[in-house]
């Protein structure tokens, strides 16, 4: 088809009635005004304490519900992030000794339990669990464990 032919067919779009913004963003910034407004009121609370209060978050000294072991799922999640994170010159958390490729430079990394990442479990019951890269045991392709408390 010509391109003359796609100018000459109704789509339908021009009839829409485009939404009007302006509402919204005096409301938003009302809100975020009085969220201002509320945590400056009550200075002796940190702001970090407050956003630790979210729902389903289980705290630190709860007794865990997951296993101890990385899954094959995580492991290649993990890998494959910290791989393109190390691809676009992040800094290396391990001693290179001649590795370029940086999938071998993340297995290093996963092998010294250096990886700087948190793994977020979520339960069925909306609740989560956080796992550090470093607290969990790792089983790498040739069923060699690595880490573990």
């Amino acid at each position: 088809m010509a391109d003359d032919d796609y100018n000459d067919m109704d789509m339908g779009y021009e009839d829409e009635p485009e939404p009007e913004p302006e509402d919204e963003g005096v409301e938003e910034e009302a809100d975020n005004n009085n969220n201002n407004n509320t945590n400056n009121n009550n200075e002796d609370i940190p702001e970090a304490d407050a956003g630790d209060k979210e729902e389903g978050q289980l705290p630190a000294d709860r007794p865990r519900k997951t296993s101890k072991y990385m899954t094959k799922y995580e492991r290649a999640r993990i890998l494959g992030t910290r791989a393109l994170q190390i691809s676009m010159n992040a800094p290396v958390m391990v001693e290179l000794e001649g590795e370029t490729d940086p999938l071998e430079i993340a297995m290093k990394e996963l092998r010294q339990r250096k990886i700087p990442f948190t793994i977020r479990r979520y339960l069925p019951d909306g609740s989560y669990e956080d796992w550090g890269v470093d607290e969990l045991i790792v089983e790498d392709s040739w069923k060699r464990q690595v880490g573990g408390d």
